[in-house]
């Protein structure tokens, strides 16, 4: 079976969470996917953990803030890139790439200092695409 090739980065969308258009930094040194989100909150709906953050899906930019809603699936602790372990709420929604999409877990994270507002790890690579590293925007028109 030939997969499909993605690039470093990609835009990408999470419709569940209402995020058209997000660019996303293809990690696969990184095994879990994280998105930019603040404003973190966990309350309890109908016995389940629900968390209840802010995002900001453009890069450089504090315009378009939304906020989203959605189970928490899992609490871990994740090293971050700097070698510093945190605790992070784990999402599961949709991802989109091009006309693929399918579930993925992102953590929840602020990365305000970071370069990209989500990336996108192996986990969620697995099985579905290859990473072409001199690429970009292999599925996705970077004009978006």
């Amino acid at each position: 079976m030939n997969k499909p090739i993605i690039g470093w980065r990609e835009w990408v969308a999470l419709p569940e969470l209402g995020v058209e258009g997000i660019k996303a930094k293809i990690d696969t040194g990184a095994r879990t996917s994280a998105l930019h989100a603040f404003d973190i909150e966990v309350t309890q709906k109908r016995g389940q953990d629900w968390a209840r953050f802010t995002i900001q899906p453009h890069q450089k930019s504090d315009l378009d803030q939304q906020t989203c809603t959605c189970p928490v699936r899992d609490i871990r602790i994740i090293t971050n890139s700097g070698g510093s372990r945190e605790r992070r709420i784990v999402i599961e929604t949709q991802l989109t790439v091009g006309s693929l999409s399918w579930p993925i877990e992102l953590t929840l994270t602020n990365r305000d200092q970071m370069g990209f507002r989500m990336l996108l790890g192996r986990a969620a690579l697995k099985d579905r695409l290859l990473v072409d590293p001199g690429r970009s925007f292999c599925l996705t028109d970077s004009d978006s």
